[in-house]
Parts: C-alpha cells; sequence; structure tokens
C-alpha cells in the first residue's frame, strides 16, 4: 500500500501489466516460461523502491501527531532545503517521482 504522496498506485498497476504483457508474449510466441517465473520478483523491486520513494515523499512533507516535535520539524526542513539546493538530490527526486524504467 503506497500513500497518495508519492504517486505512485496506478503507475505500480499500469508497470505490472507492461511487465506481464511482455512475459506472456515471450510464452505465447516462443514457449518460454522465464518472464514468466520471474514476474513476482521483477515487480516486487520496483514495488520496494516506490513504496520507499513514498514514504519519504510523506516523512518529508507531512508532520504526524506522534512526530517527536523539533527534532523532526529540523530533520524536515533540512531534507527539504537539500532537495530544493541540491542537483544530485532534485534528479533523484524527479527520476523516483516521474518513473523507474529500470528497477
Amino acid at each position: 500500500i503506497v500513500p497518495p504522496t508519492g504517486a505512485k498506485g496506478m503507475n505500480l498497476a499500469i508497470a505490472d501489466v507492461r511487465v506481464l504483457a511482455e512475459a506472456l508474449i515471450a510464452w505465447y510466441q516462443a514457449g518460454r516460461t522465464d518472464l514468466l517465473e520471474r514476474y513476482s520478483a521483477t515487480c516486487l523491486r520496483r514495488v520496494w523502491r516506490a513504496e520507499h520513494f513514498s514514504w519519504w515523499m510523506t516523512s518529508m512533507l507531512h508532520r504526524f501527531p506522534d512526530d517527536d516535535g523539533a527534532f523532526q520539524q529540523r530533520l524536515q526542513l533540512s531534507q527539504l532545503r537539500y532537495v530544493t539546493t541540491s542537483r544530485a538530490a532534485a534528479a533523484s527526486l524527479a527520476e523516483n517521482y516521474v518513473g523507474l524504467e529500470t528497477v
């Protein structure tokens, strides 16, 4: 389950369909089973990457009732500053937000 912060739910579903379609084509056209056998492992790599990204975005952008106050707020501000001032951090955020083709 991914929170809507990272906008990943539908993207993951569409990516899963693409992986499954490629596996089914390989099976029907060439009798190959390798892609079908790796389907879950292939999809789970992307799911866990998206899960982490969604958790990271949520923890950076939202405050929660059980947060430990000033410490958590300073961590969030530090992360936001880093993402908005570092080209590498911004590129990583964009790559994860737009999609992960080869995870």
